[in-house]
C-alpha cells in the first residue's frame, strides 16, 4: 500500500507554483527545488553566490526536518548552477552540511533559474 503525504513548513520558502515543498511516499521523500529565498520575507538572498548557497542548504534542511528527517537523510543531491565556476564554493558549503557517506550527486549548469538566482538544488530523501 502506498502512503502519500504532502509536506510543508513555514520554516522554507512557501511554493510559488503548483508544487509541493516535498512529496513523501512511504519513507522516501522528494524534495522540490529549493532557490535562495528567505522563508520570513520572500525575498532573495542576493549577496554574493556563497550566501545564495548557504540559503539553500538552510531552506532543504527545514523541508528535510519537516519531512521528519535530516539533510543526511538526501541520497541524492541535484545542484543547478548558472556559472559552474562556483562549483568550489558549492563543495566547500556542501561539506559544512555532510558527513560521508555523502549523497549521489549531480551538478548541471543551466543558462538561468527562477528569479535569476545562481544556484538550485533539489533531492531525494529516504528516512
Amino acid at each position: 500500500m502506498i502512503n502519500k503525504a504532502v509536506i510543508s513548513t513555514e520554516n522554507a520558502p512557501a511554493a510559488i507554483g503548483t508544487y509541493s515543498q516535498a512529496v513523501k511516499v512511504n519513507n522516501t521523500v522528494y524534495l522540490s527545488g529549493q532557490i535562495p529565498l528567505d522563508p520570513e520575507t520572500m525575498a532573495l538572498v542576493d549577496d554574493n553566490i556563497k550566501a545564495e548557497i548557504k540559503q539553500v542548504f538552510k531552506n532543504l534542511t527545514a523541508v528535510c526536518e519537516a519531512s521528519g528527517g535530516t539533510l543526511q537523510d538526501i541520497v541524492k543531491l541535484n545542484i543547478f548552477l548558472t556559472d559552474l565556476g562556483n562549483f568550489a564554493s558549492v563543495n566547500e558549503i556542501m561539506a559544512q552540511h555532510f558527513d560521508e557517506p555523502y549523497p549521489a550527486r549531480a551538478a548541471i549548469g543551466v543558462k538561468e533559474l527562477p528569479k535569476g538566482v545562481g544556484v538550485e538544488m533539489d533531492g531525494i530523501m529516504v528516512i
